[in-house]
């Protein structure tokens, strides 16, 4: 078993803090034996909670700092009272650990007080004024200033940080997640020795410590589990692949259930969906060739939306996608941040609920940093002749659709305006106008449609969706651009 990852900097901090001469730090608070004083205790329970980094509290050492060590039934004396105090005394509960190690040729105990990220830490059954912090190497009562300073600094934990898993080995956490891929992702050797691969989870944020032991995080679950069914919690959260006959959901192909978490099972996922996707044949230098309807490019970007920013609150749902004879749906439990707007999201800045699954999918290279990915989207979408992306928030979920290849004429009117706009902000976004050309392009038609597409710019500009660019300018040689321009 690995060894516990914060008793090198425990012990590290005691020496500086005995070195050159005994002083006491805000990172270590070392007694020679267990206080009667419960209420100080809890104290210095709550100091170290609301410290930055947290602390340690060392017992076996005397005042002059030399250490006299501790015996068994001290450490257990030792350990009851102090983590019935982080149960009991103070809100929120404090989860400690502790270690028994050899120090200056004795044995003392460390005991683990981390910070925690709801502050401030106070004593339970008062108000938050009743708070302590470490100031100076001394544990004291915090002004009411520096209470509202830890409010300023508290924040409630994120479900990524959460645990999926009950206490487990690290030879369990091995067998529950698939490491291996995730190293292959990261493009690093996945370590050999426990402890160094202990550190590495820990510092990935995919397992947390206790004791000796681990907890699975959420976000270690979802990213890389082997089977989400070993973490009940998430077991309805893996992604759907749903194949349907005909434009509607009455009869149903195939379904295929998503069971590894979305980082190691992603590949997978989208090897199958082009596997299952129609194809058009082309003739390459007389070669036929089977080339997808769909841009590989735009689903792998989609799909990591839909798993990167979907509510994980919604209970009983999860991502999927669907497959109709006519389009592709994507769908993620959650409605949109309250920040954005369905026609806002091409070139908006990124942001997301689960920011550590987002940041990670990236350095995993599996989605588009700096919000670039609605951009290649719509540009692989014009590429390919589709249809608009059509974006659909519903009560609980938001839905992105994909269609099949039409050809201008078959596109309905409204088809043509969301389309119209789409180009406009993507050709906004490159620094460049949209005119008459540009769109026709975009449609792939000839100069003989020319008043065809004059008329739909017209229809786009009566809808509120572009506007000119020059209102002086000709029309003829009209630029437009997004109406929020």
């Amino acid at each position: 078993m690995a060894a516990k990852h914060w008793i090198p900097e425990a012990l590290r901090g005691l020496a500086e803090s005995l070195a050159p001469v005994p002083h006491e730090i805000n990172e270590i608070d070392w007694k020679a034996r267990l206080s009667e004083n419960s209420a100080r205790l809890a104290e210095h329970l709550m100091a170290f909670a609301n410290h930055p980094g947290g602390g340690t509290l060392v017992f076996g050492v005397d005042d002059d700092g030399a250490a006299h060590g501790i015996t068994a039934e001290e450490v257990a004396t030792v350990v009851g009272t102090l983590t019935n105090l982080g149960r009991d005394a103070v809100e929120p509960p404090l989860a400690l650990d502790h270690a028994a190690v050899e120090f200056g040729g004795s044995n003392v105990l460390l005991v683990r007080v981390p910070e925690q990220s709801v502050k401030p830490v106070h004593r339970r059954g008062k108000s938050i004024e009743e708070t302590w912090i470490r100031s100076g190497g001394t544990t004291r009562k915090a002004s009411r200033q520096e209470v509202g300073a830890l409010m300023l600094h508290s924040s409630p934990p994120r479900w990524e940080d959460l645990r999926a898993s009950p206490l487990v080995s690290l030879a369990d956490v091995q067998r529950m997640l698939d490491l291996e891929a995730i190293a292959k992702l990261l493009q690093r050797p996945l370590p050999e020795d426990e402890q160094d691969l202990a550190r590495w989870l820990i510092d990935e944020n995919m397992i947390l410590p206790e004791g000796r032991g681990f907890y699975v995080t959420n976000f270690g679950a979802i990213a890389a589990a082997r089977k989400l069914g070993d973490f009940p919690p998430l077991d309805r959260k893996g992604i759907r692949l749903i194949r349907y006959r005909g434009t509607n959901k009455v009869n149903t192909i195939d379904e295929l259930p998503g069971q590894r978490g979305y980082a190691v099972g992603f590949e997978g996922l989208v090897t199958h969906l082009k596997r299952v996707l129609p194809h058009s044949e082309v003739i390459q230098q007389s070669l036929r060739t089977e080339v997808s309807l769909y841009p590989e490019i735009a689903l792998r970007e989609l799909i990591a939306n839909a798993l990167i920013h979907q509510d994980f609150s919604v209970s009983g749902a999860g991502p999927m996608v669907e497959i109709y004879d006519d389009r592709i749906e994507i769908t993620n439990p959650g409605t949109l941040l309250p920040s954005k707007k369905p026609d806002r999201l091409i070139g908006t800045t990124p942001e997301s609920r689960n920011e550590k699954l987002a940041s990670s999918f990236r350095r995993f290279r599996i989605c588009e940093e700096r919000g670039t990915g609605f951009q290649k989207v719509i540009s692989a979408i014009e590429l390919f002749g589709l249809p608009p992306l059509l974006l659909t928030p519903h009560e609980n979920a938001f839905r992105v659709t994909i269609g099949a290849p039409r050809k201008f004429a078959d596109m309905a009117i409204q088809e043509r305006i969301e389309a119209c706009y789409q180009h406009a902000v993507l050709q906004y976004l490159s620094s460049q106008p949209l005119t008459n050309t540009t769109l026709r392009e975009r449609f792939k038609l000839h100069d003989k449609n020319r008043n065809q597409i004059t008329n739909l710019i017209s229809d786009a500009v009566d809808a509120g969706r572009i506007k000119r660019k020059d209102v002086g300018s000709g029309k003829k040689f009209a630029e437009y651009v997004p109406y929020w321009v």
